[in-house]
C-alpha cells in the first residue's frame, strides 16, 4: 500500500438510533482518521453476532453474550458500550404484571419471545429466570407477536423499550434493574469490537477514532439527533432522544472501571451458571495516540 493510500476498515453496526448517533460523525467524515478510511454495512445485532462468530468483520458492534465466542478473535473497543445503568432489556406481556412479593415475576416454563440467542438480552434472561422457554423473533415484530398471543412474553430491545405501552402490553420485569439490584452495577448490552490480527497499532488507531466519534456527536448533539432520527422506526423526536440518551453516556466514551467490571462481572456469572462454554479473558483496546 502506498504511503499516501488509505487503509480501508470495514466496520458494521446495527441500523438503530443509538449506534447511527454514535457513528454518524465518523460515517459523514466529521473528524480527522488519518490514513484510515472506514466503510460501513449496517445489519441487526443477531446478524452481526453470528458473522463475527465467522471473523467476517474487522470491526463490529456486537452483543456482549457474543464475545464470550468471540474473545479469542476479537479484543473489545474501551468506547462505543451500550450499557444499562438501572435499565435494559424489559420482558413485557398482554396481561398486566403478577403480584408477586417474592418478585418471582417470570414462572419457570413461560414461553418468551426473544430477539435472538447470541443477545446479551437472552442471556441476562436466562440468569434472571434459568428455566423459560423461548422462541426467536426478529427484535422489531416480537411486540406484534405478544399482542397477537403468540407468545406468553417477549423480551425487548432496543426501541421496544419504550414503545411497548403503544400496544397495550405491560411490563413485568427490567432486566437491567433487575441487574442492578444483584450487583450494583451497569448491564452491559453491547460493545463494539476489533478483530486481533489487525495489530496492535491499527487497533488503537480504530479506537481513538470511534471515541472521537462519539465525543464530537456528545458535543453536537442536535445535529447527530436529526441523523439518529432516520434510524429510529417510528419514534418521534422525544422519544428518540429518550432512548439515545439512555445509550449513549458516559460508559459509551469509556467502559471505566464499572463499566469493565460490569463486562467481568455478567460473563463470570455466565459461566458459573453454565451458560457459556469457558471462561472469558476480556481484553479492552483504548484510543492510542
Amino acid at each position: 500500500m502506498a504511503a499516501n493510500e488509505a487503509r480501508a476498515i470495514h466496520l458494521a453496526h446495527s441500523p438503530d438510533a443509538d449506534d447511527a448517533f454514535m457513528f454518524w460523525a465518523l460515517a459523514t467524515g466529521k473528524i480527522d482518521t488519518g490514513d484510515r478510511r472506514y466503510v460501513q454495512e449496517l445489519a441487526d445485532i443477531e446478524s452481526l453476532n453470528r458473522r463475527a462468530l465467522k471473523g467476517e468483520l474487522e470491526v463490529t458492534a456486537v452483543s456482549v453474550h457474543a464475545y464470550a465466542h468471540l474473545a479469542d478473535r476479537y479484543a473489545l473497543l474501551a468506547h462505543g458500550a451500550s450499557m444499562g445503568d438501572r435499565y435494559g432489556p424489559r420482558i413485557v406481556a398482554r396481561d398486566a404484571r403478577p403480584a408477586d412479593p417474592r418478585g418471582a415475576l417470570v414462572r419457570p416454563g413461560t414461553v418468551i419471545a426473544v430477539p435472538g440467542e447470541l443477545t446479551t438480552a437472552f442471556l441476562a434472561l436466562k440468569l434472571y429466570q434459568p428455566a423459560v422457554r423461548h422462541v426467536t423473533v426478529p427484535f422489531d415484530e416480537i411486540e406484534d407477536y405478544v399482542a397477537a398471543g403468540r407468545a406468553e412474553a417477549g423480551l425487548l430491545i432496543h426501541e421496544g423499550q419504550l414503545t411497548y405501552g403503544d400496544r397495550g402490553l405491560h411490563l413485568w420485569a427490567d432486566l437491567g434493574e433487575w441487574w442492578h439490584r444483584e450487583t450494583g452495577l451497569p448491564l452491559p448490552l453491547g460493545g463494539n469490537v476489533v478483530r486481533r490480527d489487525l495489530g496492535p497499532a491499527l487497533m488503537r488507531g480504530i479506537a481513538r477514532d470511534l471515541k472521537a466519534s462519539i465525543e464530537y456527536g456528545l458535543a453536537h448533539r442536535d445535529e447527530a439527533l436529526a441523523h439518529a432520527k432516520a434510524f429510529s422506526r417510528g419514534m418521534d423526536d422525544a422519544r428518540t432522544d429518550e432512548f439515545v440518551g439512555m445509550y449513549v453516556n458516559g460508559y459509551t466514551l469509556d467502559y471505566g472501571r464499572d463499566g469493565r467490571r460490569a463486562v467481568e462481572e455478567f460473563l463470570s456469572r455466565a459461566r458459573q451458571a453454565g451458560l457459556i462454554p469457558a471462561p472469558v479473558a476480556v481484553t479492552f483496546v483504548a484510543a492510542g495516540h
